[in-house]
């Protein structure tokens, strides 16, 4: 240990034990040092095995500390140490290590030291092994399941983690296509995800980080020009435009050395004419702004729009609050323009109310001119998504994929630690032949087929692998405090279970109620006792997944013994079907030195030994006379459903919204559109699949 940061541990450990000693300033020929003026004593004892026995050769040490004493033939040391010394670490081969409390003031100290019986503090080396169901080496996907498994970067330490603690994050999410893969840049990266199919993510490195709390790349902008890919950030100051023709390499360079207008939220939008435009804008006072801008210096060349203000009075999604049920605390904010062109219609795309809400959306106005007048599309929100386990599609983008299918990325809410922590979701999105922009979100937290599947239709991506986990019994190794097993199955984002540690000796069993068919499982890994700010290169998760029929004999399914990925919302495609009633995880390594710690086991496939739910019977929807931006919608449980899907729309074949409501009967809408007809129907979900949709139901303006 250098003397700077000897000194600096001496000093802290003086700060926490309210030493009063002095500190000593000694001028030396380039700096000054400061050396604490300590009182120093002897610190004498006798290290013993369980039955009284002297150890000759253990070693008495300082926590954290380089100074020692080796034991004696008596098993006797001597220590030099002050009253701030007050941890005695012990080590003797074949014993456990120890750490033993020294009262203030204590002189002499007698230590036992039991036999090892634990494993290593050190997380031994295994190899993964390939089983029928899932080979290590072998992974690729053709599915894939909300929130998005990315390497999501852990908040900087700052004020929004002192409270909580280590938290990840990212939002306002936008992807593009380049040289033939898939790029995502999102908040608070320190770089961007690549894929090749919008299922396996990559992470490559790419900070303008300027200062260690700063986030340098919130609500960024990236598009392509030839064979250039250009990128920028959210700046009130003026940040440069940055270009790289090898964007994986890390190397870009400057195309301007300041933006020059505030574009809080920016989108840069290159026309099929060539002509270059700029949306920006971040705020519940102010309108989103466009304006054309020069291709060689981005300045702008057109005069500046205001091009979308919120309504809430007329258009009940944009609404304050979780559920758009506060009208007190604050405005709605308006954020997140993006801008779409299909069959010669522009679609300005803006997130409301907020994004750390569950109601969190996406509108559109459409134009037959990048800059406008724009006219509000009746279908809206346009993506959409308040229930289910993940929940919020807001402040995104929308792009098509190599085979020309649309999708649409948005950020989803999380908000437990902290209001801006979120992750981030991908749903289909399609044109209808009326020029309607909409996107899917049904079964959007279940798994969906990815882009390598060229499926036209969004609403045919669902795979028919029905929840098999809701409310399933899990039993656990531990528990630390409060944070129990219930959390596991309850379908909540926000919810979480903690071991009582990190280690390879804790695990999670779960009885699915019977034999079932298992096709996938994820894996939503939490942060508790974690310690990590800003992103590292040895952040990963290893764990085993087991099968039986009988709680007794168990069956190797998933081997990442030898990850060295992290992967927060593991997702996992079975190679064929599993049949089996328990399931089995044995953690391995957590990151960070946090302890196992998951928000959710979601276990998806189908119970093939009973019947589909009937037809959901009294199904009402009831609009509020005094305020028409209110519904309350009711039904009867329907036998053996675990949830519901209430689809609804602008008219009998447009139910484009789905809301997913698990374990109740009667939801509470608040973002119906004022003078707008809307038409509901909803279906039951079980084990065993979908029951049939209801007649679909008709509320006037």
């Amino acid at each position: 240990m250098n003397r700077f940061i000897a000194a600096i541990a001496i000093c802290t450990a003086f700060a926490a034990h309210g030493s009063t000693d002095s500190v000593k300033v000694v001028k030396g020929q380039v700096s000054d040092y400061y050396i604490p003026v300590v009182t120093e004593y002897n610190v004498t004892g006798v290290v013993t095995d369980e039955q009284g026995l002297p150890l000759e050769g253990a070693t008495v040490m300082w926590l954290y500390s380089p100074a020692h004493s080796n034991t004696d033939a008596q098993g006797r040391f001597s220590l030099v140490g002050t009253d701030t010394d007050s941890l005695l670490c012990v080590y003797y081969p074949g014993k456990e290590m120890t750490i033993t409390v020294r009262q203030n003031g204590q002189r002499q100290v007698s230590i036992i030291l039991p036999v090892k019986t634990s494993g290593s503090i050190a997380t031994p080396r295994r190899v993964a092994q390939a089983t029928r169901w899932y080979d290590p080496r072998d992974n690729a996907s053709i599915t894939y399941c909300n929130p998005l498994n990315i390497s999501y970067n852990y908040e900087p330490w700052n004020n929004n983690t002192r409270q909580g603690g280590s938290f990840r994050s990212s939002a306002d999410p936008m992807a593009l296509t380049y040289k033939g893969e898939y790029y995502l840049f999102s908040t608070n990266q320190g770089g961007f995800h690549y894929s090749r199919n919008l299922s396996d993510w990559n992470f490559s490195q790419a900070s303008f980080q300027r200062y260690p709390a700063d986030d340098d790349e919130c609500a960024p902008a990236a598009w392509v020009v030839g064979d250039t890919l250009f990128y920028t950030g959210s700046t009130y100051e003026g940040l440069p435009i940055w270009y790289s023709t090898d964007p994986k390499s890390g190397r870009w360079r400057r195309a301007i050395e300041r933006n020059t207008l505030p574009t809080w939220d920016p989108y840069i939008f290159l026309d099929d004419d060539g002509r270059l435009y700029e949306y920006y804008g971040s705020s519940n006072e102010y309108p989103l702004k466009g304006v054309e801008i020069s291709r060689e210096d981005f300045t702008p060349i057109s005069k500046i729009y205001d091009l979308v203000r919120l309504h809430p009075d007329r258009h009940g999604w944009e609404r304050f609050g979780m559920n758009n049920d506060d009208e007190m605390t604050l405005k709605p904010f308006t954020e997140g323009a993006f801008m779409t062109k299909h069959d010669g219609k522009y679609y300005l795309q803006y997130g409301a109310p907020g994004t750390e809400f569950k109601v969190y959306a996406d509108g559109v106005y459409v134009s037959d001119y990048p800059l406008g007048p724009f006219t509000y599309q009746q279908h809206n929100p346009m993506s959409y998504k308040p229930g289910g386990f993940v929940q919020g599609v807001g402040h995104g983008g929308t792009f098509a994929d190599l085979k020309g299918n649309y999708w649409h990325v948005g950020t989803c809410m999380l908000s437990l630690k902290y209001k801006f922590e979120r992750r981030i979701g991908l749903y289909p999105t399609g044109f209808d032949s009326d020029g309607v922009m909409y996107c899917i979100t049904a079964f959007g937290d279940y798994p969906q087929l990815n882009a390598d599947n060229d499926i036209s239709n969004p609403s045919e991506r669902f795979t028919g692998w029905m929840l098999l986990s809701y409310g399933k019994n899990c039993t656990v190794s531990s528990c630390d405090s409060t944070l129990t097993s219930t959390s596991l199955t309850d379908e909540n984002m926000r919810t979480y279970w903690s071991a009582a540690s990190g280690s390879d000796q804790e695990w999670v069993e779960m009885d699915l109620g019977g034999t079932r068919e298992v096709r996938a499982l994820q894996l939503n890994f939490y942060d508790h006792k974690t310690v990590q700010h800003n992103r590292a290169n040895d952040i990963y998760h290893q764990y085993r997944i087991l099968a039986s029929n009988d709680g007794e004999h168990w069956t190797l399914v998933v081997d990442k013994s030898d990850n060295d990925r992290d992967v927060p919302h593991d997702y996992i495609e079975l190679r064929e079907s599993l049949d089996t009633r328990y399931l089995r995880i044995e953690n391995i390594h957590m990151p960070s030195g946090g302890y196992f710690c998951l928000s959710e086991v979601r276990v998806f496939g189908l119970d093939y030994t009973g019947n589909l739910p009937s037809e959901v019977k009294r199904f009402t929807v009831k609009r509020d006379k005094a305020d028409r931006r209110n519904a309350m919608i009711t039904w009867t449980a329907a036998e053996g459903a675990y949830g519901y899907n209430i689809y609804y729309g602008t008219a009998p074949d447009k139910l484009y919204h789905c809301i997913t409501v698990n374990g109740d009967t009667q939801y509470d809408m608040r973002g119906l559109d004022v003078g707008t007809d809307y038409y509901f129907t909803i279906e039951a979900l079980a084990e065993t699949g979908c029951g049939p949709r209801s007649k679909t139901v008709k509320i006037n303006h």
